[in-house]
């Protein structure tokens, strides 16, 4: 795997790609990278590029300057119905689309992170966080309730009196008192967050399959919707047929026999196709 970086993007989010690991930074530092739907936009579109990049095997999320999100940019929501822009999550894709995404994203969260930038860390795979970072849903103290699907999310990292409690109350945590509480899951120094994050993910690249990241992915979500049996039954009459079937699991195994580094191929985005309905009787 070639370690060959590239920077691109726009200005309202930039990537760079290296060692099989995108960086996409909201670059928005001088409003500490506050949510816009212009930025949100160039956001998914970065990550749908990603997801079709076969140079990408694992996303990181962060945020330019000193801030992560510290939630919507109130002074854009005037400049957005002034110039016509939609803020109604109806017409807008859905904050839920990183979950869609098949490959790992990480939120190096490396300052502020409120409310519907809490939303965006929460729709990542894995959060990494500056010990310095305050996180708060803050939805309460505005006078709105819990947004894109945060009543869902929240409980299901935290605990459901817990996530009452974060909401009901808005307050702020650091990082090391998110991390006891199973919202971030794991933190470093400052100058320590994109380092380790960076290298967390340039080994997911190295040495794990991206298909088998990639049927995790779908395979973890969708079971939050489904029953254990149902989870377990998909596995065994779906997906291990669809990787067996797959270059990677030959190339695993081999270089586990033959004590080598994997060499894994690109994630194929026609592959693996969506499972069929299965019955949850084993056969």
């Amino acid at each position: 795997m070639a370690a060959a970086e590239t920077t691109t993007g726009s200005d309202l989010v930039t990537r760079t790609i290296s060692d099989g690991v995108a960086v996409l930074s909201w670059n928005r530092p001088e409003r500490n990278n506050a949510w816009t739907v212009p930025m949100e936009t160039e956001y998914y579109r970065a990550l749908e590029d990603c997801a079709a990049d076969d140079r990408v095997r694992v996303i990181v999320v962060t945020g330019t300057g000193r801030s992560f999100c510290p939630g919507m940019d109130v002074g854009a929501l005037a400049d957005q119905v002034r110039d016509g822009t939609t803020t109604n999550p109806h017409l807008r894709q859905p904050m839920t689309l990183p979950l869609t995404i098949p490959k790992p994203i990480i939120a190096a969260i490396n300052g502020a992170c409120a409310g519907i930038g809490l939303i965006a860390a929460m729709n990542c795979d894995l959060r990494f966080a500056s010990a310095k970072a305050k996180i708060t849903t803050a939805f309460v103290q505005r006078g709105i309730m819990a947004e894109h699907g945060l009543a869902w999310s929240l409980p299901r990292v935290v605990g459901l009196s817990t996530a009452l409690d974060l909401l009901y109350s808005g307050r702020v945590l650091l990082a090391p008192q998110a991390h006891e509480l199973g919202l971030v899951d794991r933190v470093y120094e400052p100058e320590e967050l994109l380092d380790n994050t960076l290298e967390y993910a340039a080994e997911l690249a190295r040495n794990s399959s991206p298909v088998a990241m990639g049927v995790i992915k779908r395979q973890v979500y969708a079971a939050q919707e489904s029953t254990h049996e149902e989870a377990r039954v998909l596995a065994l009459r779906y997906w291990m047929g669809v990787l067996r079937e797959h270059p990677d699991f030959a190339e695993g195994v081999a270089s586990y026999t033959e004590k080598r580094p994997p060499q894994f191929a690109p994630w194929n985005p026609a592959t693996p196709s969506d499972p069929p309905p299965l019955p949850t009787e084993p056969r």
